[in-house]
């Protein structure tokens, strides 16, 4: 028989109203009394955590081109909205510019060059560019990790191939129409026209975002740094600009990218690439924290419950934490098992001294000591005492002077002192240190 120590790792506060020493048989018996009790205990759930901020947004050039100008500082407090560089693009304007005239020359020609002799040429001619075009932005909307912007601009890609589609379906139905005699040429070139025109204002509206987008501005207000952050590396929603109106995204690693002794911050003057992470704003306003709380102990963890947490970086320093939700799906925890991410909102902190604990910063190591259960004034054995056997619960208690093995239900188990719900009476002795060596009936000290 092997003692189980309780399946949570969990500290127990106690206020003990009658507790009898420990005492020995012999010295060499290794064998310990003691007595239960009644006290509060307190079950707490371990779990490592990383420290989050609420928001963090990267800010990447739109197109390749230089850093034109950068208003602000590492460190700086922004404002949402606020500017806070310009990239100087001309490959962008001039992409603009020929989308602009583009546009300009069909608006203003009733024909916008359609032959009439061979309507269905042009029409295919027209769909074919229309369909690389749509093509390319696809291709570089899957290239964007983050899954909300995916897909947001891929439901922006359909919804322009849809505008684009209903004007060619109708081009051709005018067309199939001429040719069985039954509309004029000038009425398919007139719907041919209209086709074009769609295809012409969607590459002029993508290369106007393109243009908009170099002026950088803090999405959400926040703290500045310079460069992205590490998952920034990824092509950003003006990738999918860049390429839909003739760019490329971007095969390389950033112009800002730089090894170790290496700035990766992007100077004033510097080239950029398309995607080459500028800054980033991050909003600590309120900070988080991330646990990984492993699968036999996630069931007891809900909104709600309230925790204390010690940073690796604030040694001595506990802050308080109070659990906001809990996954649905698993994740693999970093000891190999099955956990499920807890997210809790983090507190102010103090050392135990009582100084106010400084701030932490997103990505800082904490564990985080969630109180799960509790329970007051209730009967409370050593954990030492319960062990198991044939997978129930069970005590040496001591029954005139001789060992009596005893089933126990447990409910709160903390770390020093559990709950025993049945099995145990407040004031009963029993065994408390080497359950291993007892034996039914064996004689044990009063």
């Amino acid at each position: 028989m092997h003692r189980v120590p309780p399946r949570t790792t969990a500290v127990a506060l106690l206020i003990l109203v009658s507790l009898s020493g420990a005492s020995c048989s012999g010295h060499d018996s290794g064998i310990g009394l003691g007595s239960a009790g009644r006290g509060d205990v307190v079950e707490v759930v371990d779990a490592p955590a990383t420290v989050t901020a609420r928001a963090a947004a990267t800010l990447t050039a739109a197109a390749d081109g230089t850093l034109a100008s950068l208003s602000v500082k590492p460190g700086d407090t922004v404002a949402a909205g606020q500017v806070l560089a310009v990239v100087d693009s001309p490959s962008a304007r001039q992409r603009l510019k020929e989308a602009s005239d583009a546009l300009d020359a069909l608006k203003s020609s009733g024909g916008g060059g359609v032959g009439v002799k061979n309507l269905s040429a042009q029409q295919k001619k027209t769909d074919d560019a229309a369909a690389k075009a749509f093509a390319d932005a696809r291709r570089a909307a899957a290239q964007i990790a983050d899954a909300t912007v995916r897909t947001t601009l891929t439901t922006q890609i359909d919804l322009a191939e849809r505008t684009y589609q209903e004007a060619a379906a109708s081009a051709r139905a005018v067309i199939q129409s001429v040719q069985r005699g039954l509309a004029s040429i000038s009425q398919a070139m007139a719907a041919l026209t209209q086709a074009q025109r769609a295809q012409a204002q969607s590459a002029y509206d993508l290369a106007q975002s393109t243009v908009d987008e170099l002026t950088l501005r803090a999405p959400v207000a926040g703290v500045v740094q310079l460069g992205g952050t590490s998952a920034a590396s990824a092509p950003s929603i003006t990738d999918l600009i860049g390429a839909a109106t003739g760019g490329q995204a971007p095969t390389s690693a950033p112009t800002g990218a730089a090894g170790p002794g290496v700035d990766p911050a992007v100077p004033i003057g510097g080239r950029v690439s398309a995607g080459t992470a500028i800054l980033t704003v991050v909003d600590v306003s309120e900070l988080g924290l991330m646990a990984e709380v492993d699968e036999t102990d996630v069931l007891l963890v809900q909104p709600g419950v309230t925790a204390r947490v010690e940073l690796d970086a604030a040694p001595g320093a506990s802050y308080e934490a109070t659990v906001t939700s809990a996954d649905v799906l698993p994740t693999t925890s970093a000891r190999g098992g099955v956990a499920y991410r807890s997210r809790l909102k983090l507190g102010a902190g103090r050392y135990d001294d009582g100084r106010p604990a400084p701030a932490p910063r997103p990505g800082m190591n904490a564990v985080a000591h969630l109180q799960v259960r509790s329970i007051q004034d209730a009967v409370t054995v050593p954990a030492a005492a319960v062990f198991n056997v044939g997978g129930k619960d069970v005590v040496w208690l001591v029954r005139g002077g001789k060992a009596v093995q005893q089933p126990v239900s447990i409910g709160v188990a903390g770390q020093d002192r559990v709950q025993v719900l049945s099995g145990v009476a407040d004031g009963d002795q029993l065994v408390v240190r080497g359950t291993d060596k007892v034996q039914q009936g064996m004689d044990l000290p009063r």
